[in-house]
C-alpha cells in the first residue's frame, strides 16, 4: 500500500482548487514583478505601505551591524536580546496592557496561547470562520471544542451554557477573508456572564483600526477586563514578521512557562525587532496612513457597487468581491491579470464551499487613480465574465 498522491493533485486540480506559489521578483509595494511581469497589486497584507519603507529598512541594516542576522537560540536559553525585550516593552505600552510577548508567527503565537492556557476538561469555542491557526489551536489544545455561528453572540450563548471547565472564547478581530470586524461587545458581554475569558487574534485590525492604530479592542474601547488575551501579528501594517501577545503578568509568564511554541523556538532576528520598532514607531505618528485608506476604501466601495459587484460587508481594507464558482472566481482573476492587475482568488477550503471571491486588499501606499484603474478593469472584466454556471 501506498499514498496516492497524484491522485488527490488530480482531483485539486480538477476542481479548480490547486494552488500554486506566485514567484515575486520586487519588495513590497502597489507596483511588483510577479513571475517576471510588472503588475498593479492588491493582495498584499502590508496595509500601511511599510514593509519596504526606507526607515524600516535602515533599522533592519543598522540593526544587523549591531547584533547580527541570527537568534541564535530560545528566548530562555540565549536568544533573548536587547531588541526584542524592548520591542515586547514598546507593544505592551502600544496595547495599553503590562506585558507583551514576542513569537516568531502568528500562527505561533495562537498556538502557544490556546495550547497553554487550555486542556482536557477545559472548553474551546471558537468564530466558525476563525483563521486556520486559531481552529487548528482549539483542536490541538486537547479541550472540547465547539465553534459558534459566525458573529453570532446568541449561538455564543447557547454553547457558553454547555461549556465545562476553564473556557476561552477565540475570535478573529478583523475576519481575514470576508473583511468583516468581530461584534467583540457583544461577544464579550456574552463570557462575562459565565466567568469566560475572550482572546482575540486582531492580526488584520492592529496599525488600521482604532483612533491610534490599537486595532478592534482600541475601536470599541475595550480593556484587559473585556479581552484578557490579545494577539497581534506584525507582517501586515507593521509591515515586518513576527507576532505577540498582551495582556496581563501572570498570562505572560504562564506563557513562557507552557507555551510550547514559545519555549522550544529560536528567537527571531534581534535585527528584525530592530525594524519592528521603526514600523511601530511610523503606525503611531502617522496617522495619515490610516486616514488615507480609510479614504481608499470608501472610494473603492463607491465604485464597486456602480459597477454591480457583490461585495461583503467590510469596513476595513478588506474588500472581497464574492463570486460563489471557483472557475468563474479563477478566470476574473486571470483576466484582471491581462489588465495589469495582481488580485488573488480565494477558493475552498479556504472558504466554504461555493464562496469562491476576489480577494481585494488596499494599502496606505495605493494612490486614488491606482484605485480607479483597478475599478475600470473589474467593469470590463465583469461584463466578459462567463454567466453563472447552471
Amino acid at each position: 500500500m501506498s499514498f496516492d498522491l497524484a491522485a488527490r493533485l488530480a482531483e485539486r486540480r480538477a476542481a479548480d482548487l490547486y494552488r500554486q506559489r506566485p514567484l515575486l521578483g520586487s519588495p513590497q509595494g502597489p507596483l511588483v514583478e510577479m513571475d517576471g511581469r510588472r503588475l498593479l497589486a492588491f493582495c498584499s497584507n502590508d496595509y500601511l505601505g511599510l514593509a519596504n519603507h526606507p526607515q524600516v529598512v535602515e533599522a533592519w541594516r543598522a540593526g544587523a551591524q549591531r547584533w547580527g542576522v541570527g537568534g541564535g537560540a530560545s528566548h530562555l536559553v540565549i536568544g533573548h536580546s536587547t531588541p526584542h525585550h524592548e520591542l515586547e516593552e514598546a507593544l505592551a505600552d502600544f496595547t495599553g496592557r503590562p506585558r507583551a510577548l514576542l513569537f516568531s508567527t502568528g500562527y505561533m503565537a495562537n498556538l502557544g496561547a490556546v495550547t497553554a492556557l487550555v486542556g482536557k476538561g477545559d472548553t474551546v469555542l471558537e468564530d466558525r470562520l476563525n483563521h486556520a491557526s486559531l481552529l487548528d489551536a482549539g483542536l490541538l489544545s486537547g479541550a472540547r471544542f465547539s465553534r459558534y455561528l459566525h458573529n453570532d453572540a446568541q449561538s455564543l450563548a447557547s454553547r457558553l451554557a454547555k461549556a465545562e471547565g476553564n473556557t476561552l472564547v477565540v475570535c478573529d478581530g478583523v475576519f481575514s477573508m470576508d473583511g468583516d470586524v468581530a461584534d467583540l461587545p457583544a461577544l464579550c458581554a456574552e463570557a462575562r456572564r459565565r466567568q469566560a475569558w475572550v482572546m482575540v487574534d486582531d492580526a488584520h485590525g492592529f496599525g488600521t483600526l482604532g483612533a491610534t492604530g490599537g486595532g478592534v479592542v482600541e475601536q470599541f474601547g475595550l480593556g484587559l477586563d473585556e479581552v484578557p488575551v490579545l494577539v497581534g501579528t506584525l507582517g501586515k501594517a507593521f509591515g515586518t514578521a513576527g507576532a505577540f501577545v498582551a495582556g496581563s503578568e501572570a498570562l505572560i509568564d504562564t506563557l513562557v512557562q507552557f507555551a510550547r511554541p514559545y519555549i522550544y523556538t529560536t528567537s527571531q532576528p534581534p535585527a528584525l525587532a530592530c525594524a519592528t520598532l521603526k514600523s511601530l514607531e511610523l503606525l503611531r505618528s502617522e496617522h495619515w496612513r490610516r486616514e488615507h485608506l480609510a479614504a481608499l476604501i470608501g472610494r473603492f466601495r463607491e465604485g464597486a457597487a456602480s459597477i454591480g459587484l457583490t461585495l461583503m460587508d467590510s469596513s476595513t481594507a478588506i474588500q472581497p468581491i464574492l463570486i460563489g464558482d471557483s472557475a468563474r472566481a479563477m478566470a476574473l482573476s486571470r483576466a484582471l491579470r491581462e489588465h495589469g492587475l495582481l488580485v488573488t482568488a480565494i477558493r475552498p477550503p479556504t472558504v466554504a464551499a461555493g464562496s469562491a471571491r476576489l480577494r481585494v486588499t488596499l494599502s496606505a501606499a495605493h494612490e486614488p487613480a491606482q484605485v480607479d484603474h483597478l475599478l475600470d478593469a473589474l467593469a470590463q472584466c465583469w461584463a466578459q465574465l462567463p454567466g453563472e454556471p447552471a
